[in-house]
């Protein structure tokens, strides 16, 4: 008779729901390149043509994906965490157009390219702790205080820079956002890697750390983690400002991507940040998050909006489609809790 714990075993029920979350994101990603697939090759008249067939999706067209991920998928990785935790953060596109006028003033102003990168990020961590401690102290939904730091930070970003982008000239930090990588053998950006890197020591926290399963405890049942001990103000702010960091490292790219820092960049990005998060496994009730999935809901993401644009298609649909797409993950989201909660 075998000693495994009958959930731990592989046709166990619990590895079952487990191995398909793990999958739903990439499942997502098949259907939308397939979609996408089918209306390119309806375009060229359903061709056979091994030659046109390999124009509809070229290297060049993953690697700037590739690029376009980065910097929505650096600010999923911390938004994965602030969902888990039960928390929203609405003020990720302002944070990061804020982090980028830092970055560009700095470098502008003669800093060391790796002090201003520095700054650039720290701005992002204050931002954070700017919003956990409004949501700590005054007690408010997360939606209201992101909501209202969303233009706050927008404003700042707008005063400090004079309303203008700031151009500067990044250095060797445009080498992270490079479409082609030096060294070749990269295969994509520099930028690619880190977000990769960054990836899985944030999911290694939130799953190993104590801090992560405070996190996940917190976003479960708040009442419940804090009758076992939990320390919900500071887990809360922490987590905000651990989302800060991930913000500030995207602003910086953004400014390294565009070689300015623009205060009326990014506007909207929160919007393919949260998506890419739910679409990746976490509820927006809390207790539950998956850094890969959300990496790879980045990906869906900007690959999307890269088909549209060679579709040419307006920006309008894209926002019509990244819409939707919010509506039905958090609709398979909850029919998913209600199922659980029947079984």
């Amino acid at each position: 008779m075998s000693n495994t714990p009958a959930h731990t075993r592989p046709g166990s029920p619990r590895v079952i729901t487990h191995a398909a979350a793990l999958l739903r994101p990439f499942l997502a990603l098949i259907i939308v390149g397939l979609v996408f697939f089918l209306i390119q090759w309806h375009k060229l008249g359903y061709t056979t043509d091994p030659t046109q067939l390999a124009r509809m999706v070229t290297v060049m067209d993953l690697r700037m994906v590739a690029i376009q991920t980065v910097i929505v998928g650096t600010a999923a990785i911390g938004m994965t965490l602030v969902i888990a935790s039960g928390g929203l953060d609405l003020s990720v596109g302002s944070a990061v157009a804020l982090c980028s006028v830092v970055g560009a003033m700095a470098v502008r102003d003669g800093w060391p390219i790796a002090l201003a990168a520095g700054a650039a990020v720290l701005v992002g961590a204050a931002c954070g702790m700017y919003n956990g401690l409004l949501i700590t102290i005054l007690r408010l939904p997360p939606f209201i205080v992101t909501l209202g730091t969303l233009g706050l930070f927008r404003g700042v970003a707008k005063w400090i820079a004079g309303g203008m982008p700031v151009s500067a000239d990044p250095g060797w930090l445009a080498a992270f956002v490079s479409p082609v990588p030096s060294p070749g053998w990269l295969v994509v950006a520099p930028g690619v890697w880190l977000m990769l890197a960054l990836a899985l020591v944030a999911a290694f926290a939130l799953r190993r750390t104590v801090l992560g399963r405070h996190t996940i405890a917190v976003g479960s049942n708040e009442l419940a983690a804090k009758y076992a001990g939990v320390h919900i103000a500071r887990t809360k702010i922490m987590v905000y400002v651990s989302a800060g960091l991930f913000v500030g490292l995207a602003g910086l790219l953004q400014f390294a991507r565009l070689t300015q820092g623009d205060p009326t960049v990014a506007i909207g990005i929160e919007l393919d940040v949260i998506a890419a998060v739910v679409i990746g496994g976490a509820s927006l009730s809390g207790g539950r998050g998956s850094v890969l999935g959300a990496l790879v809901g980045a990906f869906m993401m900007a690959y999307m909006k890269n088909r549209c644009v060679r579709l040419g298609w307006p920006s309008f649909v894209q926002e019509m489609i990244v819409g939707h797409i919010i509506i039905i993950a958090v609709a398979i989201d909850l029919w998913r809790q209600r199922r659980e909660a029947a079984a």
